[in-house]
Order: structure tokens, then C-alpha cells, then sequence
């Protein structure tokens, strides 16, 4: 059957599948504005009149607040066909199982790691190990909840984000830290306020974020003006001596559950003591690089055991950094797991929509 996906919130593309085929479109751009959407719909319109498709259902983001989601709802409505919301790191996964001809019922253990991703539980995804194949998907490990206070303004100014991980993590805010530094104390007061009293935070588990966080942390950069802008210059900061450092300086905890919880608590108190006493930007940024390493190894370990799966996935916009993505890949190819990787399609948002057609899809199969 014939299905539209709209894609997702930023980097947006739209997807229309036709038989065995899936056109993905150009790059649409950022939702959040009437223009842009405008852009979408006459964009949707040209693919269905240039390949003569007729869709039978939508599917789009989860996302109640999205205006591409709420754009499909009425489209879906208008048209008498269903609209399937799809979580936004299964359509990552998914999207990878499509470009890669994985075999779409086949489990594999899919690593989604991002900035921003509506999760099913309503808080905020982005550092999730998931079992998935192309029509269902379980979170088997995932990142420990942290706050992100004032949502978008910690993304625009890391250090925000860097002293919730801090307050997070019973590590006290210590004016020799360069994030507490950059952070002008009424700022800091209320910032306090609203952690202790959980106002206007939202629960996140987002590798991206904790990328922007140890940015800060270690001075790199409290205010960005581009999206990854601080996890961009803390890769290049790590890129310059990766070779020469100790790799197992760092680790995370991973504590059993269901799902399993990757813990930074002892990994950010070990940064900060570093911090005071001068040890270099550089090498701490290696070295928490082969922290997220050994620890994606370490938990798709624990998974292969669990689920006898030994094909893992990368994909989320945290895997444009080649830096992570080389060890990431290394490290698995040590312990021999079978590695997919994207080489077509984008890791990031702009692979969403072919992932959310093809989950759309398996509906109807």
C-alpha cells in the first residue's frame, strides 16, 4: 500500500512509497513556521502527481504539539485515511532496516542516539538501545532521566544544561567549574529554583544533550548560535589527541532494569575533578569519547546475551560525529557484533520520514 510520512519537526523531508519503492524528498527544512509548511504540501503534491501515487494512510511524529503532526491529522482526516504516529527513534531505526535491506520482520539491536526525540512515555528520547525490526520495537537500555530545564533555553545555552546534570548528580556547583562560571548568579538562583521545584523541566534522556553538557562543563563552549554546535567543537577538540590518551579513565554505570539505565553520575564527578586539578579540555574530550565507546559496547554485550541479536545499528544525529561513530564501530567489531551504518540516507532527522513510511507500511502486512 501506498503511504505519505511527513517526517519530522526540523530537518524535515517527506516520504511517499509507491510497490517496492520509497522517494524520500529534498530537504524541506525546520516546521516551525507557516511558509515552510506551505513548502511541504505543494512538495507532497508534486511527488504524488510526478509518481502517480495514491496514499492509503499517513504516518508522522508523535508528537502532539508538532506542526507537521498536526498538519497530518488533517490531511489524514480530509482524505477518510488513517494517520499511524510513529515514536520518533523507532522511524531512526526503522529508517536504517530500510536503507540497509534488513530484513523487515528480523530483529536487530538499534543504537538511536540524538538531541530531541518525542518518547513513548511523553518525556524527551535520545539515548536509547533498542530491539527492533521494521514493524514493532522494545527500549532495552536507555539513558538515566535528567532535567532539562526551560527545554529550548538549555539547548540554546549548554551551561544551563551542564549545571541541571551537575544539580542531577549531587555534584556540587563549584565556581572553579567553567559551565557555573559562565552562568551570572541571579541566573543561577533561579535556575536552582526551578530544578529544585521541577518547574518548567522536562525529563530528558538525550545523549545529545549530555554532549552539550560536558561541552560546557569543560569550557568548550556555553552558548551556542547553530544546532551540535558545542558537541561539534568538543569531537574536534577530542579528535587532535584520541590516539594518545587512557581510554578507560572514564566509564559509565550500567544498572540492570528493564530497561537498563546507563548512569553518568561517577563519569561527571571524575570530569570535574579533573577539571580542578588543570588537567587539559583536550583530553578530557577524548577520553569521555571512549567512555560513550565502551559503553555502547558494554551494553549490546549485556543485549547479545539477553536476546542472542548480534547485528547492532547505528543511527540519530549523534552519529554525524565520525569521531564516535570510528570507535563505536571499532569497538564492536573487537567483540564481533555485525555493524549497520546509514551511507544513503541521513542519521539524523532527515532520515525520519523513510523510517515512519516503512513502520506505516508493516501496518497494512
Amino acid at each position: 500500500p501506498a503511504v505519505l510520512a511527513v517526517g519530522g519537526e526540523i530537518k524535515a523531508t517527506f516520504c511517499v512509497t509507491r510497490e517496492h519503492y520509497a522517494y524520500v524528498s529534498q530537504h524541506i527544512g525546520d516546521m516551525g513556521n507557516l511558509e515552510t509548511l506551505v513548502a511541504l504540501q505543494r512538495n507532497i503534491e508534486h511527488f504524488q502527481r510526478l509518481f502517480h501515487v495514491e496514499v492509503s494512510a499517513i504516518a508522522a511524529e508523535l508528537h502532539p504539539g508538532y506542526l507537521s503532526t498536526k498538519w497530518a491529522e488533517e490531511l489524514a482526516c480530509s482524505l477518510g485515511i488513517p494517520l499511524i504516529g510513529v515514536q520518533h527513534h523507532f522511524a531512526h531505526a526503522a529508517s536504517l532496516i530500510a536503507e540497509r535491506g534488513w530484513p523487515i520482520g528480523q530483529p536487530l539491536i538499534a543504537c538511536c542516539f540524538d538531541g530531541t526525540g518525542y518518547g513513548s512515555d511523553g518525556a524527551i528520547w535520545g539515548g536509547e538501545f533498542l530491539v527492533a525490526s521494521g514493524r514493532q520495537f522494545e527500549r532495552a537500555a536507555q539513558f538515566r532521566y535528567f532535567p532539562l530545564p526551560g527545554g529550548d533555553a538549555s539547548i540554546r545555552k549548554p551551561y544551563r544544561n551542564a549545571l541541571a546534570q551537575l544539580w542531577a548528580n549531587g555534584i556540587p556547583w563549584d565556581d572553579r567549574l567553567p559551565c557555573v562560571a559562565a552562568c551570572q548568579p541571579g541566573e543561577r538562583s533561579v535556575l536552582r529554583q526551578q530544578l529544585t521545584r521541577s518547574l518548567h523541566c522536562v525529563s530528558t534522556s538525550s545523549l545529545g544533550r549530555l554532549f552539550d553538557a560536558v561541552a560546557s562543563l569543560i569550557g568548550v563552549r556555553h552558548e551556542v548560535t547553530y544546532e551540535a554546535q558545542a558537541a561539534m567543537e568538543l569531537e574536534a577538540l577530542a579528535a587532535s589527541v584520541i590516539d594518545t590518551v587512557d581510554r578507560s579513565r572514564y566509564a559509565f554505570e550500567i544498572k540492570r532494569g528493564s530497561p537498563f539505565e546507563v548512569d553518568c553520575a561517577g563519569l561527571m564527578r571524575r570530569i570535574c575533578d579533573d577539571l580542578n586539578e588543570g588537567v587539559p579540555q583536550r583530553l578530557i574530550a577524548a577520553q569521555f569519547h571512549h567512555a560513550v565507546a565502551d559503553m555502547v559496547r558494554e551494553v549490546c554485550e549485556i543485549i547479545r546475551t539477553n536476546t542472542g541479536i548480534k547485528t547492532v545499528g547505528l543511527t540519530g544525529g549523534v552519529f554525524q560525529n565520525v569521531l564516535l561513530s570510528e570507535l563505536v564501530q571499532s569497538r564492536l567489531g573487537e567483540n564481533e557484533f555485525d555493524v549497520l551504518t546509514h551511507s544513503i540516507v541521513p542519521p539524523n532527522d532527515g532520515g525520519l520520514s523513510l523510517g515512519q513510511a516503512i513502520v506505516a507500511r508493516s501496518q497494512f502486512t
